[in-house]
């Protein structure tokens, strides 16, 4: 089991109120308000200057099911701390449980450009509480065997995904994008175009990345994604830009493998 102190870490800066009951429906209300708005959309008539038959978009729906979700969340963490303000262990270890429930369930991104930050962004600034932030996080990235390993996964990606929100700038977000793709492409996870991505931002924030972004998010889309067009040209960056010569070597390899291909 979780140990308490550490679940309290997977928050989120949104405000909740601290009743399960209520959120519980507040989420129940969101999704079915998503899908009675979906089915309206479908059924009415398209949009003024809209393609005839074009499909509706799925932004209103994903960001309404991304607050649900953070929502949910922290109206357990606020009912968890207040069982414990009160001195209910009892009620406390059950929102706790469902808490550690709702953080083992996989969750998917639906629309990257929803999740995943801009390749604008410059990795430029050492701040230390983005330090510490990817310090704590490393302190959990692999660690453990089971439901352990995933609880732990997930606490990283969460540290992760915190200082890319809050430290824009730090000089650790290509470092944590980096770490976030190797997440995401791992067998818990198993997420390979938000994986490549993350990859792709890795060393589109800072282009001298130690890592092999690269060359892991060409692998993705060429042996994953069959995106063999973008796969060929994230090689031949690797040949132009990285010092690694087993790196280059690959790479070329492929390239010469790919241009052989019908």
């Amino acid at each position: 089991m979780i140990a308490m102190n550490p679940l309290r870490k997977w928050s989120f800066s949104f405000l909740a109120t601290a009743h399960c009951i209520f959120w519980q429906a507040a989420v129940i209300a969101a999704l079915t308000t998503s899908i009675s708005y979906a089915q309206k959309s479908d059924s009415g008539p398209p949009a003024a200057g809209a393609p005839p038959g074009k499909p509706p978009s799925d932004v209103e729906l994903v960001e309404r099911l991304m607050a649900a979700r953070h929502d949910y969340q922290l109206a357990l963490e606020h009912l968890r701390k207040h069982y414990l303000v009160v001195g209910d262990v009892e009620r406390a270890r059950w929102a706790e449980e469902e808490l550690i429930q709702f953080h083992r369930v996989g969750k998917q991104a639906f629309r990257l450009e929803l999740d995943v930050p801009p390749p604008t962004l410059q990795a430029a600034y050492n701040i230390p509480e983005a330090n510490d932030l990817y310090k704590r996080a490393m302190t959990y990235k692999g660690k453990g065997w089971g439901n352990d390993y995933i609880d732990n996964e997930r606490r990283a990606e969460i540290l992760f995904q915190q200082l890319l929100t809050n430290y824009p700038q730090s000089d650790k977000i290509d470092d944590a994008a980096y770490q976030l793709g190797d997440i995401y492409e791992s067998k818990s996870y198993k997420q390979y175009r938000r994986a490549a991505v993350y990859y792709e931002r890795c060393f589109q924030w800072n282009p001298n990345t130690q890592f092999d972004a690269r060359l892991r998010a060409a692998r993705l889309y060429d042996k994953l994604l069959n995106e063999r067009g973008h796969a060929v040209e994230l090689y031949r960056d690797v040949v132009t830009h990285e010092t690694d010569q087993k790196r280059i070597q690959e790479a070329q390899k492929r390239l010469v493998e790919l241009s052989g291909t019908k």
